[in-house]
């Protein structure tokens, strides 16, 4: 068996499992983001009264972090009340950041596990071993009721990532060429399984990148097998025992796409889809596209290591006249550290706006959202029409580093020029 189907068929109290069989499932840790009030609403109207485990379940209140209206303030009273009846150990208020950060930094995130939240971006914690997946609020308060879940057991694609990274490409622009290849729809109901020399080296930072997106594939999960980083972060914050399930040799993927590294340069997925992916120098060539934002941060590229390019291309620098870099840290103690770092007040000097942790515009409705016939170029991992505020806006996704180098000419740049 793959070490996914291992982890479905532990939690399932079976010998093994195969691809297409329905099973139902305990669930090592749910979590419910601030847009599920619903979860709390259904919980009740099926007859809940309190959650299966205190210690395997939370709230994390991170798209209006802070509560931009009267509504998101409403929402979060009410969740963090019923937070208060069951006495959950973990609660990750407004002042925590992004829900795929915070928990593993939390150290609610281990390999062999079965994560589930009402975030479709929960893929995120394959990076750590994890099967990691998303649900709606109906079957979140299913799981807040019973701990379980059913799942279909998904077919699995190996996507094989040899070679080592040129300079100036960067995680972002690996999943960016994958996903221009695989198509949005791809891998729908399906798992991917990240492997090659460059996952193996990859730390954890980058493997959280790739992950996070196999869903704009249409991937119900990701996994990539642990490696020495993981294994010793996870170690240092792990609150329970964990177990790493291995793939058995030999093993027969569904369908297997191999990808030279080596070779890519940077990459844009152009307005206004996430599959729409060129080389970043093809777009330049057409001619300049001119910027009205930059924006670094979200569950795909606010982590410290993005952070830290950015600062070390705009050290010095200023971003161009009449245009904004918005950055936005994944969490409270990635925040922290580039503090720390000196990298904030770097970015500052540079001219850019700091905002409290969360998903800010990453959803489209505080925290630097865009004006019809703006242009914005972000590390988040959605482009469609609206995502970022009005329909009317274009969103180019790149690399920290692209956006870094792009706003200090106010223009879709090559960030090599300035590594």
């Amino acid at each position: 068996m793959h070490a996914l189907e291992k982890i479905l068929a532990k939690n399932s109290g079976r010998e093994t499992v195969k691809a297409g069989e329905i099973i139902t499932a305990k669930i090592d840790f749910a979590e419910i983001n601030d847009l599920y009030l619903q979860t709390v609403y259904s919980f009740y109207e099926m007859g809940g009264e309190r959650v299966w485990d205190n210690e395997r379940c939370a709230f994390v209140f991170d798209h209006y972090a802070p509560c931009p209206d009267v509504k998101s303030a409403s929402n979060h009273k009410e969740m963090r009340e019923f937070a208060k009846k069951n006495n959950l150990r973990f609660h990750f208020d407004t002042n925590c950041g992004v829900c795929h950060q915070v928990m593993p930094e939390a150290g609610v995130i281990y390999p062999g596990m079965i994560v589930v939240a009402t975030d479709s971006h929960t893929t995120t914690h394959g990076a750590f071993g994890a099967l990691g997946t998303g649900c709606g609020a109906t079957d979140m308060a299913t799981i807040l009721m019973t701990g379980e879940l059913w799942f279909r057991v998904p077919e699995i694609i190996e996507v094989r990532l040899e070679g080592k990274a040129p300079a100036g490409v960067f995680p972002k622009d690996v999943i960016l060429a994958v996903l221009g290849k695989i198509r949005a729809d791809g891998a729908v109901y399906k798992a991917i399984d990240f492997t090659g020399s460059y996952v193996e080296e990859l730390g954890v930072a980058g493997r959280m990148v790739i992950c996070n997106m196999a869903v704009e594939m249409g991937a119900k999960t990701a996994y990539m097998q642990p490696n020495k980083e993981v294994l010793e972060y996870v170690s240092k914050r792990a609150v329970r025992p964990f177990e790493v399930q291995y793939t058995d040799p030999g093993y027969a993927y569904a369908e297997s796409y191999v990808f030279n590294v080596a070779e890519l340069s940077p990459q844009l997925s152009c307005p206004s889809s996430v599959e729409n992916v060129h080389s970043l120098e093809s777009v330049v060539a057409q001619g300049d596209v001119f910027l009205d934002q930059g924006y670094i941060g979200s569950c795909t590229g606010g982590r410290v290591e993005d952070i830290a390019v950015a600062a070390k291309i705009l050290k010095d620098r200023h971003i161009a006249k009449y245009t904004r870099l918005v950055i936005v840290p994944a969490s409270a103690e990635v925040m922290q550290e580039c503090i720390r770092l000196g990298y904030i007040q770097d970015l500052m000097d540079a001219g850019a706006t700091i905002m409290a942790p969360g998903c800010a515009a990453c959803l489209g409705v505080h925290g630097g959202i865009i004006a019809p016939g703006e242009t914005c170029i972000t590390s988040t991992n959605r482009n469609f029409p609206g995502r970022m505020g009005s329909k009317e806006a274009k969103l180019y996704l790149a690399s920290p580093a692209a956006v870094a180098a792009s706003m200090i000419s106010g223009k879709i740049t090559d960030p090599r020029e300035y590594l």
